[in-house]
């Protein structure tokens, strides 16, 4: 993925100069002095405690984000249903308890539906708290089978830490192409895809996302009280989009987002909002492209998504090598939300600058680390959120 990326950025930058990308943080731009005010509602007013936040404050910024980027997100379906297709006791070696299930959401007359592979503890003595990883790599990763076994879903690590992990496909949400990821969910909502505000492929799997956890509340081994959804690169920009929809979920991990995802958008820095929408037109609304190389225009940045999170924590990560996603812009984002947290007396311990890489600041609410590698989910980042979930939920 991390050669893929670099590949477009290349192509962008050789076929449209006017495209290229910055990496140098002497020209990524006075961002300070551009983003727009988290406690500031939209009558000037100071927003000085949970309550005016709650009632006032998030809601604007929600709608914001749903008019000019992610799009809006449906509030009602006709139903939805569970389908238990797979249920397997003492896999992994004893280790761990196999559930398959098909999560089925029906609307206007058709059908789609998410396949959700679920591995628990074996030997817990009640439900349990759980990863929900929103899968945009190969399907290979979260094969119950367990024929291929990688750093991006590490189940057997996960269950060894007495946790629940769980994921679902992008493509059964959305497929993850500009020409047909209306074929998913979307076809469900037909409206969505007519509104230049409505939601594409990341809402979508945000959507899906939710209707996983529907699914949680009624299973017996999961805890839903505390489910943390997880995702990468792209589906990291759709983790925070969901954790910012859907308030059950119990914790947020964003894992190399970038633009669009927890990276600022007004620092000139890696991928740009233009990039983006040239490159995946498909992700965001239309509304969006409005904002290309036009940037200063949003009323909105990502430390303002990262907000609404609030109180519930957030991780977030980089690569050392992955300059596309920012990692200077991702710390910052994660530090300007700060003030939201701090209305629930949240206090957060990240320093005023980064950390060096390889070195986890791991407290609630936000967490953060930059990892000596490339653009990828691993083994040392999963053992991270552990750290991050046993801190929080234990």
């Amino acid at each position: 993925m991390n050669r893929l990326l670099t590949l477009i950025a290349l192509i962008l930058f050789v076929f449209q100069p006017a495209l290229a990308q910055n990496y140098d943080e002497s020209k990524a731009g006075t961002y300070t002095y551009t983003l727009p005010p988290l406690l500031v509602d939209s009558n000037g007013k100071t927003i000085k405690n949970k309550s005016q936040w709650e009632t006032s404050r998030r809601s604007e910024i929600l709608q914001l984000f749903e008019d000019n980027v992610y799009g809006t997100m449906p509030k009602t379906f006709d139903s939805v249903s569970f389908k238990v297709l797979n249920d397997q006791p003492g896999v992994m070696q004893g280790a761990a308890h196999l559930k398959e299930t098909d999560v089925t959401i029906y609307n206007n007359g058709q059908q789609a539906t998410i396949h959700v592979v679920l591995f628990t503890p074996q030997q817990a003595k009640k439900a349990v708290p759980t990863f929900l990883l929103i899968n945009n790599r190969s399907p290979k990763n979260t094969l119950a089978s367990r024929d291929t076994i990688m750093g991006f879903w590490p189940a057997e690590q996960v269950i060894a830490a007495g946790y629940g992990i769980a994921a679902f496909h992008v493509s059964d949400a959305a497929p993850d192409d500009k020409n047909t990821y209306q074929n998913g969910l979307l076809r469900l909502f037909p409206n969505e895809l007519a509104r230049d505000n409505g939601m594409k492929a990341i809402g979508a799997w945000a959507f899906a996302a939710s209707r996983v956890l529907d699914y949680f509340e009624k299973e017996e081994t999961v805890d839903h009280k505390n489910v943390i959804v997880v995702g990468h690169s792209r589906g990291g920009k759709a983790s925070l989009w969901a954790a910012a929809q859907d308030q059950r979920f119990a914790m947020c991990v964003t894992n190399c987002s970038g633009n669009t995802g927890a990276a600022l958008s007004k620092r000139n820095f890696g991928e740009t909002v233009e990039v983006i929408n040239t490159a995946f037109p498909h992700w965001f609304n239309t509304n969006y492209k409005k904002y290309n190389g036009n940037e200063a225009a949003l009323p909105v940045d990502q430390h303002m998504l990262i907000a609404l999170a609030a109180p519930r924590p957030v991780y977030a990560t980089n690569a050392t090598e992955d300059l596309w996603a920012d990692p200077t812009g991702t710390y910052l984002a994660m530090k300007n939300a700060e003030p939201v947290f701090n209305l629930y007396n949240r206090q957060s311990h990240l320093p005023a600058t980064p950390p060096k890489p390889d070195s986890p600041i791991i407290a609630w609410p936000l967490s953060y680390h930059n990892r000596t590698g490339i653009h990828d989910l691993t083994f040392y980042d999963w053992a991270q959120f552990i750290i991050f979930a046993d801190k929080y939920l234990k």
